[in-house]
């Protein structure tokens, strides 16, 4: 797909740093923005602005350095990407890489010394991800995958309550929930790069373990639906509708598999997984209504 590019500098510049990112707005700036906006909870909306901009920020971060490290893979499996399709150099995209750690560490500094820690911590990551080469093995890929969108959350939603150096109970409750459900089902994404993942050599579950994946989903999407359902107080009926929505999910990602049916089924696991991100806020606005209505 040919990407239009304005030929205004700065235009041109902003540009090619969204072309960075713009396949992950569904599967992780919306989640985790609306994640933060309701375990926080939101002190005001003047934080929303500095919660997606932190968060892309740092997904830029990973993404540039994700993206310099074999340009091979994504000229195979996303041609469009900026590097393949020729809008900036690799050499360019290296140095972008190196500078966007001081400024994503200066910018978590402004927030407290903890979303600081949280940016550093994803920095070390990012580098044993990349560099390190710990994409290449699915387990490495996803323990530090899981634990990178842990910080990602954390950092964001410190960044929207009221004291950013400390987090509410609900909140960590709600981040720990978050953490196993997107460590157990996070293969969900890696379907749809079957394809140019094995002509690279890279062994994501999916190839590893095809069989083992797809069952995996048809389960797990389920019993989440069902447990964190329980978890935030969610009422019958809308419990079984989440849940009914999280089989119809599974079904697909066991039963269609081929590529484009790959790359929807993930787009349904993403609308799945930001309604998981919006329960805490069933709890603290509908659940705890009922409890205590005055």
């Amino acid at each position: 797909m040919a990407l239009s590019i304005p030929s205004r500098p700065a235009m041109r510049y902003l540009q090619i740093l969204y072309f960075f990112t713009s396949d992950d707005i569904t599967t992780t700036i919306i989640p985790i923005t609306l994640f933060a906006v309701v375990a926080g909870p939101l002190c005001n909306l003047r934080r929303c602005s500095h919660i997606v901009f932190w968060i892309w920020l740092h997904l830029l971060h990973f993404n540039v350095a994700n993206q310099i490290i074999d340009p091979q893979e994504d000229g195979k499996n996303k041609s469009s990407r900026p590097i393949p399709a020729g809008l900036i150099s690799l050499e360019d995209a290296v140095v972008l890489r190196w500078a966007l750690i001081p400024i994503c560490l200066a910018l978590s500094a402004y927030y407290s010394s903890q979303v600081f820690g949280l940016s550093f911590v994803l920095t070390l990551f990012i580098i044993f991800y990349n560099e390190l080469k710990a994409h290449e093995h699915w387990i490495s890929k996803n323990f530090i995958t899981a634990v990178g969108y842990a910080c990602f959350e954390i950092g964001s939603t410190l960044i929207a309550g009221k004291d950013m150096s400390r987090l509410e109970p609900n909140a960590i409750l709600a981040i720990i929930l978050s953490l196993a459900v997107f460590a157990s089902t996070l293969h969900a994404q890696d379907f749809k790069d079957v394809e140019g993942d094995r002509l690279i050599g890279r062994r994501t579950l999916p190839i590893a373990f095809p069989n083992l994946a797809r069952m995996s989903m048809m389960v797990a999407l389920p019993l989440w639906s069902i447990c964190l359902s329980r978890v935030w107080g969610v009422d019958a009926l809308c419990t079984f509708a989440f849940t009914a929505y999280g089989v119809m999910v599974g079904l697909k990602f066991m039963t269609c598999k081929t590529s484009q049916a790959a790359r929807k089924s993930c787009k349904l696991y993403s609308l799945w997984f930001s309604v998981a991100h919006l329960l805490p806020a069933y709890w603290r606005y509908v659940h705890e209504a009922r409890t205590h209505p005055f």
